[in-house]
């Protein structure tokens, strides 16, 4: 009979942070891996040990300890020493698809510095798996993956399977059936060790598919266990039906390949919560450091790389090492306790902190790159301008809303032809002493425009015709006077092209589309129930009170002009203190809410933001609710790349949870992960929410005809103990509390409603929702505040026109994922992937320079001419996207 090969594999999860600080773990892992490094030098039958897949433990280590680099050189080259291909690990649900990319880009970028990185999809502890990573991991050639949760045995029989992307791709994917600590506390005793290897091998061999079991010895922050070539030795010795040797992950995989080629195949997402738990609605888990993710991540990719792009191609450098740094902070916060915020308070105040850094580089390095565009444009030394900035490569005509510095004389703005723009100014603030003490003559003799008031305001522009992936400029004309004004009225509708808006007397809302001329009854309504769950899952408290904003309303203020119409709600709903209050049906506190609801002319998407000055009640959740009116079996939602259809109500999953006597480690609830929008639609119309904020959401109401957006949820505790929806044990750490969890603070969210009557695929629900989020810039360049305000820039020679855009998207139905200057040369790359439903998505890309070649690279910008596209003068033909597809072109 032959023998099972027991791959022993040493690693350590080594969790950056989480009830404990980085600062403690980075201390640690000076000992854990110096420890690591003599071991594998001392001991040649200590054949290998892995490093959790994350070359930021690299970094870490050699910080402080440079002189170890030749040593983890020498051990990578030679195989011992296991790294890559993460530089941290990612969350793979709510991280955008650019940041998983860039994850791993970097990952075996910095680990190629050493020798070569593992090719397997390592991911041992991240809550649940993307349907989108098979088609992510072959972007960079790792045709396998290995991970833990989401996977049950009602599944799949077999801890080796296919694993099937949305698009089609293929990994052969292992499930670690009991988590990657199982064989971390070997014993040393023969007895116990007889036992102990009977148990678990006997428990494995039954899921493996081959004569090849997996047995990772190590556990969250693990030392090296010296002596392990000790105990498989005796492990050898005590048991004659298996074979111990100490092995990599890649070994392993490869062992099973060359015993079988034939298996089952999984389709999707795994987020089954039977056998491990993927704590299924950690999404929405400290709302307030969750939108600053969202925010920053579309930041970085909506607005700040495309405009370095565009920099880049007027001649100004691309700041490559800056942009590195900035997705590095990203990187550290997207490790899934730390995206997921189930840590300490202190530790989620290192995770603000880096956001914080991350959003201060990218809002300064563009801020830099648009004064270099903006006072490098011939515009005969005009005295104020407004240059417009467009990341999306599709022609704007919208009102952009923007802080600004203006004169206190009346003025007007007008665009390159001298039309007047209309605008409005929303809020002033007389600052006069202090800009004008703050401006720098370099040259005295130069004559400037100095006004005798400066006004800090915030101004509404109604901007157009704004150039594809490009900028124009405007310019002030002093003297004349604005005839845009707001005026508010007294009735208490809002209205413009598409909609018309009512406030009805009990704070509901109507929304008249009037395309369809259906009116939508009791919209945004915000609603309050309390929240039972910890920093890992939201749980509902044994009794509760639900509270709406429906007879909560105190007032409705309508503002109006030519360019905007605002409807200002105010409620204050009466809540529950605390759950011990909800348990007693009682209510003490206000929570007081103001909805803001803009709409702009010929704007298709209503824009919601809605304030919460200052939350005092504890453990509760607020959402908002629309009704679309289309009750649905299956919500759309975007993922990576593209979107996913997912059912609402898991009558499956629930049955199985039913007939397991309700044991599952969760309970299956269809709380949603999504990227930046969710829809539900019949084939002839639709309701799509767009968010700003959380990205999550639940289908709810007697027919599943209801989109609930979480705005946020609060909590005490890292970890609670049998919660509804997850029983038994804390998850973390049931000692640490969370008091900053509660969110005792004012609280902001944006979001958008798009209302369609046609298909899914013909609304381009993907580009409207990726236009939404991806905001126009706006700077402002005069004479008067060049100095210490916003540091001294010396005069520029002016070589730019006045007008120009480098790229749009002609005849396309495909969806701009990322706009950036290559990695490792000078070309510009262009990520597309496929945002329908049932479409394939084609088109063309208009480069308004000679293009010389253009290449379909790999997602690690790997190309070669056996790659290239088709290229006529300055337009490149891409390939017709299959569902789900993503491609990545690089334009030479």
């Amino acid at each position: 009979m032959k023998k099972t090969k027991v791959h022993v594999v040493p690693h350590s999860h080594w969790d950056r942070e989480w009830y404990f600080t980085t600062s403690r773990s980075k201390i640690y892992l000076m000992k854990d891996f110096q420890d690591i490094l003599d071991i594998l030098e001392e001991k040649e039958d200590f054949k290998y040990f892995t490093m959790d897949a994350q070359a930021s433990l690299l970094d870490d280590y050699l910080k402080w300890r440079p002189q170890d680099e030749y040593r983890i050189r020498d051990l990578v080259q030679r195989r011992r020493l296991v790294i890559g291909p993460w530089y941290t690990q990612t969350d793979q649900l709510v991280i955008s698809g650019e940041s998983i990319i860039r994850n791993l880009y970097y990952g075996i970028d910095r680990c190629n510095e050493f020798g070569e990185p593992m090719r397997v999809g390592y991911v041992p502890d991240s809550f649940g798996q993307s349907a989108q990573m098979p088609q992510i991991y072959r972007g960079f050639g790792i045709d396998s993956s290995l991970f833990w949760r989401g996977v049950s045995d009602d599944m799949v029989d077999t801890t080796e399977f296919i694993w099937k992307g949305s698009d089609g791709s293929k990994v052969l994917a292992v499930q670690i059936p009991f988590g990657y600590y199982y064989g971390g506390n070997i014993p040393e005793d023969d007895s116990d060790l007889k036992e102990y290897l009977k148990d678990i091998i006997g428990k494995l061999k039954v899921k493996a598919s081959t004569n090849n079991v997996y047995f990772p010895n190590g556990f969250d922050q693990a030392p090296i266990r010296k002596n392990l070539p000790d105990i498989l030795k005796k492990a050898n010795e005590i048991d004659n039906e298996n074979e111990y040797e100490i092995s990599d992950i890649e070994n392993y995989i490869d062992s099973v390949r060359n015993e079988r080629n034939e298996f089952t195949e999984l389709k999707g997402e795994f987020l089954n919560a039977k056998h491990m738990r993927i704590h299924k609605s950690i999404f929405s888990s400290r709302s307030d450091l969750k939108i600053m993710n969202n925010k920053l991540e579309n930041y970085i990719t909506n607005v700040l790389e495309p405009l370095l792009t565009l920099s880049y191609s007027l001649g100004n450098e691309y700041p490559h090492l800056v942009i590195k740094d900035i997705w590095k902070l990203m990187f550290e916060n997207a490790a899934h306790d730390s995206i997921g915020s189930c840590n300490s308070d202190t530790t989620n105040e290192d995770v603000y902190t880096r956001y914080k850094q991350a959003r201060d580089l990218s809002i300064n390095l563009l801020d830099l790159h648009m004064r270099l565009i903006s006072t490098q444009i011939k515009n005969n030394n005009e005295e104020i301008t407004l240059t417009v900035f467009n990341g999306f490569p599709e022609v704007r005509n919208e009102v952009v809303e923007f802080d600004t510095y203006i004169p206190g004389q009346d003025f007007v703005i007008k665009n390159k032809n001298g039309k007047i723009l209309n605008y409005i100014i929303k809020e002033k603030e007389d600052i006069t002493n202090y800009i004008l003490t703050q401006t720098i003559r370099l040259n005295p003799s130069k004559k400037i425009y100095i006004p005798k008031t400066v006004y800090r305001a915030k101004i509404a522009l109604s901007v157009k015709d704004i150039p594809p992936m490009g900028y124009t400029q405007l310019v002030f004309e002093l003297d004349t006077k604005n005839k845009c004004e707001i005026e508010t009225s007294n009735c208490k509708e809002i209205e413009n092209k598409y909609y018309k808006i009512t406030a009805n007397k009990n704070g509901s809302l109507e929304i008249l589309d009037k395309e369809s001329n259906k009116t939508y009854k009791n919209q945004a309504v915000i609603e309050d129930n309390g929240d039972d769950g910890d920093s890992y899952n939201y749980s509902p408290p044994r009794k509760d009170i639900y509270v709406s904003s429906l007879d909560s309303v105190s007032s409705v203020e309508v503002l109006k002009s030519n360019i905007q119409e605002e409807m200002i709600l105010k409620y204050s709903l009466t809540i529950p203190t605390s759950l011990e209050e909800r348990a007693i049906g009682k209510v003490s506190v206000k929570m007081p809410v103001t909805m803001k609801i803009t709409l702009e002319p010929k704007e298709q998407i209503i824009k919601f933001n809605v304030n919460i000055k200052n939350n005092q009640a504890l453990s509760h959740r607020v959402r908002v609710l629309f009704n679309t009116e289309i009750a649905s079996k299956f919500s759309i939602a975007d993922q990576q790349f593209g979107i996913i259809q997912r059912p609402t109500v898991l009558e499956k999953d629930l049955a199985l949870w039913k007939r397991d006597n309700y044991s599952w480690q969760e309970k299956p609830i269809t709380i949603e992960p999504m990227q930046s929008f969710v829809t539900l639609e019949d084939g002839q119309r639709g309701i799509a929410l767009i968010t700003g904020c959380v990205r999550e959401y639940q289908i709810v109401g007697d027919n599943l005809d209801t989109i609930a957006l979480t705005l946020f949820r609060s909590f005490g505790y890292m970890g609670r103990e049998n919660l509804l929806y997850r029983p038994g044990r804390a998850s973390g750490e049931k000692i640490i509390a969370t008091p900053d969890a509660q969110l005792l603070k004012e609280l902001n969210f944006d979001f958008g409603l798009y209302i369609y009557n046609n298909k899914f695929d013909e609304a381009n629900v993907a580009n409207t929702a990726k236009r939404f989020l991806t905001p126009i810039q706006i700077y402002e360049y005069a004479d008067f505040l060049n100095g210490r305000l916003i540091f001294a820039f010396n005069d520029e020679k002016q070589i730019y026109e006045n007008e120009f855009s480098l790229m749009n998207v002609n005849n396309s139905n495909f969806t701009v994922s990322a706009i950036k200057k290559e990695e490792k040369g000078d070309g510009i790359v262009v990520r597309i992937f496929n945002g329908m439903k049932n479409e394939d998505a084609k088109g063309s890309l208009n480069i308004n320079k000679n293009v010389n070649d253009a290449y379909s690279a790999m997602l690690d910008e790997i190309y070669d001419n056996t790659s290239k596209l088709k290229v006529n003068t300055k337009t490149v033909e891409v390939n017709s996207l299959s569902h789900c597809k993503v491609q990545t072109i690089v334009i030479k």
